[in-house]
């Protein structure tokens, strides 16, 4: 053999089929957890603001959010986070008045600035968490409205 192959033997290898390629089957979508199925991305917006805006503006945002939204029910993930936002601030308006008063012994000088930089910051990680469409509750937090 002379490595040639005659064109009258059958070939080794078989005939390409014409078929098309099988297609992959279609992407699923990932599974989303309760409260991002809840809470539309108009929500998760609005509490993201609401709970940035206690840097700003104390109580008053979180009260309004709440108070507009707290008898409907397909808002439930916004008005808990409304809730949550406003007695965070409300907490924050005790530790400042409390720090004021202990400013006359010293210690409330050193107090403020700790609770402002923890409002900040609480603040801030509250923001993201609910972008994220994930309930956050603030730690140390006094819940009066319930």
């Amino acid at each position: 053999m002379s490595g040639t192959q005659d064109p009258n033997e059958p070939s080794q290898t078989p005939p390409p089929h014409n078929e098309p390629p099988a297609s992959p089957p279609p992407p699923q979508a990932a599974p989303e957890s309760a409260s991002t199925d809840a809470a539309g991305s108009d929500d998760r917006n609005l509490a993201m603001l609401t709970h940035l805006s206690g840097l700003l503006f104390s109580v008053v945002m979180p009260l309004v959010v709440w108070l507009i939204n707290k008898d409907n029910s397909a808002k439930a993930y916004l008005n808990e986070q409304a809730k949550e936002a406003l007695n965070f601030q409300i907490t924050i308006m005790i530790a400042f008045v409390v720090s004021f008063i202990l400013t006359f012994v010293i210690i409330g000088a050193l107090l403020m600035p700790l609770v402002g930089l923890a409002n900040l910051i609480l603040c801030i990680v509250a923001a993201v968490k609910t972008a994220n469409g994930e309930n956050f509750r603030y730690p140390f937090t006094l819940r009066l409205i319930s």
